[in-house]
């Protein structure tokens, strides 16, 4: 509720070209993590700007009094840190409402490979799904700064349910026949170990 009521702040800097896009997600199904507070510009200068610009005009988190209740700072207290680089996907357009992350933790020395796989194997069974309306959006993004996940794949869906069909869909695609087996042996060997996250995508502009 907190995040909400910085909508139309936010909102504003979409509009006059700060950033591209934010989002509030809260948490379904996964690990640790319970809400993601997310940001989006055309380059790292500019996400680094729109940064500065959401915590200027975030005022006091803290809560001023007991009619106001705990600030933000209180109920969210402890944070992890990241910035992506989008590689492949689609960005920029309405998402479904329902969103599944999956956090890669790579051999760094061959992630590189990882991203050719995605775009020479992945993408196009990801991008027949949108078009088809399986999915809603997808993307593959990089680590730029942040923890020990180093490659981020996104989808998202009108609903969890449509959205697990798909991604099970895409499973069968991805690691089946037609050469699937061997690309997707290899991404797992360099990309193994994963957490996954189903989101609930609260707000976000566009």
């Amino acid at each position: 509720e907190i995040m909400a009521g910085d909508a139309d702040r936010l909102n504003g800097l979409v509009e006059d070209g700060t950033m591209t896009a934010w989002g509030w997600l809260a948490h379904h199904t996964g690990g640790p993590w319970q809400r993601v507070a997310y940001h989006q510009a055309n380059s790292l200068e500019a996400l680094l700007d729109a940064s500065d610009a959401i915590q200027a005009g975030g005022g006091d988190d803290d809560g001023d009094s007991e009619d106001e209740g705990p600030g933000f700072g209180e109920i969210c207290n402890a944070h992890d840190d990241y910035i992506w680089s989008l590689e492949a996907g689609m960005s920029g357009q309405e998402r479904g409402a329902a969103g599944f992350s999956v956090y890669h933790v790579c051999d760094i020395a061959r992630e590189g490979r990882a991203d050719e796989i995605v775009k020479e194997h992945v993408a196009p069974i990801f991008d027949k799904m949108v078009e088809d309306g399986q999915l809603t959006s997808w993307s593959w993004h990089s680590h730029v700064v942040g923890g020990e996940f180093r490659k981020l794949q996104v989808m998202t869906a009108a609903d969890h349910k449509s959205l697990l069909a798909a991604r099970t869909a895409g499973i069968q695609a991805i690691y089946g026949e037609d050469g699937g087996d061997e690309a997707g042996a290899e991404f797992v060997d360099i990309c193994g170990p994963h957490v996954d996250y189903m989101w609930n995508i609260v707000d976000e502009t566009p």
